[in-house]
């Protein structure tokens, strides 16, 4: 029997699906951050399956180098696809929408569905080396990242209450966090209150314009309250 799991990868995290032939879901898509512990914990699962497994993932600029080298170092079969062969297939899928969650589902069917036709990642034994020195320092990197913003995030609830409420990003892109870009340019409430409201407010659609955030003039006037 096969089991195919398909890995959607974004910066530093990325979802996970894992199926059997005929729609069979073994795990409903879940997400994984590229840190050691978590992807420790998905190759034992991927070890512990008495079936068949391969590892479907796209080839995603260099965000797909530190999950790839870490499975290969641990002898998992992982087939890398290219975003355009990938593209064509999920065109042609009964399932549409683009979610990280139906694209991981997505590349998971598509394991099922070309299982005889896949190949094994291969790459020198120099290229590995190199591959899993940064993974390790990504890792290192992704799990710096989120203690900073889990810290960020306790020292808001007690200085700045509810900001983290009015600072809610819908957006995809992985390299934008609204709530650290604002707290870097108003890092003290007194930045706000010292402003008059039309100050703040010229200031404010300033700072969302020059970060690609929607310029919502009645949003700045609630931070003022």
């Amino acid at each position: 029997m096969m089991i195919s799991v398909g890995i959607d990868i974004s910066k530093g995290k990325s979802t996970i699906c894992i199926l059997k032939p005929y729609g069979e879901i073994i795990s409903t898509p879940y997400e994984l951050t590229h840190i050691e512990t978590e992807l420790s914990a998905l190759v034992k699962r991927i070890l512990n399956f008495n079936e068949e497994t391969r590892v479907v993932m796209e080839a995603t600029g260099g965000y797909h180098l530190p999950v790839l080298s870490y499975l290969k170092e641990h002898g998992i079969f992982v087939s890398v696809i290219n975003p355009l062969v990938m593209k064509k297939y999920a065109a042609m899928a009964l399932r549409k929408g683009k979610t990280d969650k139906i694209d991981a589902i997505k590349i998971a069917n598509y394991g099922i569905d070309n299982w005889f036709r896949m190949v094994d990642y291969h790459a020198s034994d120099e290229l590995y080396s190199e591959l899993r020195i940064l993974g390790r320092q990504y890792s290192h990197y992704i799990r710096m990242q989120i203690e900073s913003k889990i810290l960020l995030s306790n020292m808001l609830d007690r200085t700045m209450p509810d900001i983290k409420s009015l600072l809610k990003s819908r957006s995809s892109k992985p390299n934008k966090d609204k709530l650290s870009s604002f707290v870097e340019e108003y890092w003290h409430y007194d930045n706000i209150t010292n402003k008059s409201e039309m100050q703040f407010i010229r200031s404010y659609l300033k700072w969302a314009k020059n970060n690609g955030y929607n310029q919502n003039e009645a949003k700045a006037k609630k931070y003022m309250l």
